[in-house]
């Protein structure tokens, strides 16, 4: 029923006509669609099958109205979400038969593994594009994709940020450094994505909401990399757990970088929150105002991302500021 929308469809056409002109007789309606009267009778019996238009009686003369827009829109928006949803609970259905129907042995049925080259680029894109809420990404060396590889991924990821899914990604330390995933890195935070670095991940992860987690690794008896496709599960919400505790400890970036060193004052301040020493203990000892001290503090942590002062202290080392 979404050609009733349509101006070039029948349907499109006879609706569009009975917005325009309330209560209008078959015989008009008809002519003014340029349909038969048959076909706009039998168009009409199509829409009212559905709710969308109703037949009125004025006068002894049988009229149709046509229902609002609006309510229209929203009923056909409530039946897609519902089909969505009976298709997604058929096809979680016929997945557990897939792998009932062809489980082994010591086969683990919330993982899959993935070694064709092709195919495991192609579990990103399908990925990204399955996600609706957040994606979650630990991006580890090795960088070898293409200047191309990267300028794809970029267009990819600019179109669901559009779309309203939100990418949180932790960067290793290096990929600053890096010729291709650098500047990469860079435009996707000036886009906004969430960034964060951390010294030697402990791997290549990516989690869509919660449904689905592909850990890629070295291959172990062939060149390249294989993929580790793993749904809702125990593993899954462990992978889930380790992305969330990485992020807590994991500093800060912007498309400049980590931000600027500190300078001598704040060096001293941090050393001492960091140490464990309170706001009117760092002011005793360093001959400062206690709101100055607090100022100081709430700035540092909002520069490290930090809601704890022990948090800020592990990030200021991971910085290389302490």
């Amino acid at each position: 029923m979404h050609d009733v929308l349509d101006p070039g469809s029948d349907r499109g056409r006879v609706y569009r006509s009975l917005v325009g002109h309330p209560r209008e007789p078959v015989g008009r309606l008809a002519a003014r669609t340029g349909l038969s009267e048959a076909v706009a009778r039998a168009v009409l019996g199509e829409l009212a099958a559905q709710d969308i238009v109703i037949a009125t009686d004025a006068g002894g003369e049988e009229r149709w109205e046509a229902l609002p827009p609006t309510q229209v829109v929203e009923a056909l928006s409530q039946r897609d979400a519902a089909q969505w949803t009976a298709l997604r609970r058929t096809g979680a259905e016929l997945e557990q038969l897939y792998r009932f129907a062809r489980r082994d042995a010591g086969h683990y049925g919330a993982l899959e593994v993935v070694e064709d080259a092709a195919r495991v680029l192609d579990v990103s894109r399908q990925l990204q594009r399955s996600a609706r809420h957040q994606l979650r990404t630990i991006d580890t060396p090795p960088y070898s994709g293409t200047v191309d590889h990267y300028l794809g991924q970029e267009a990819l990821q600019r179109e669901r940020m559009t779309a309203g899914v939100a990418y949180r990604t932790i960067y290793d330390g290096s990929a600053f450094d890096d010729p291709i995933a650098g500047p990469n890195m860079t435009r996707m935070i000036t886009a906004g994505e969430q960034a964060r670095a951390l010294d030697d991940p402990p791997m290549k992860l990516a989690i869509t909401d919660s449904e689905l987690a592909v850990v890629t690794l070295d291959a172990d008896d062939h060149p390249g990399v294989v993929s580790l496709l793993i749904r809702p599960s125990s593993l899954f919400q462990a992978l889930s757990n380790t992305f969330e505790s990485l992020w807590r400890l994991a500093v800060p970036v912007s498309a400049t970088g980590a931000g600027p060193q500190l300078d001598a004052r704040d060096r001293q301040i941090l050393t001492l929150m960091a140490s464990g020493a309170t706001d009117d203990a760092i002011a005793r000892r360093l001959g400062l105002g206690r709101r100055t001290v607090v100022r100081r503090v709430s700035g540092l942590l909002t520069r490290l991302g930090a809601t704890t002062r022990f948090q800020a202290g592990v990030q200021a080392a991971r910085r290389g500021w302490l």
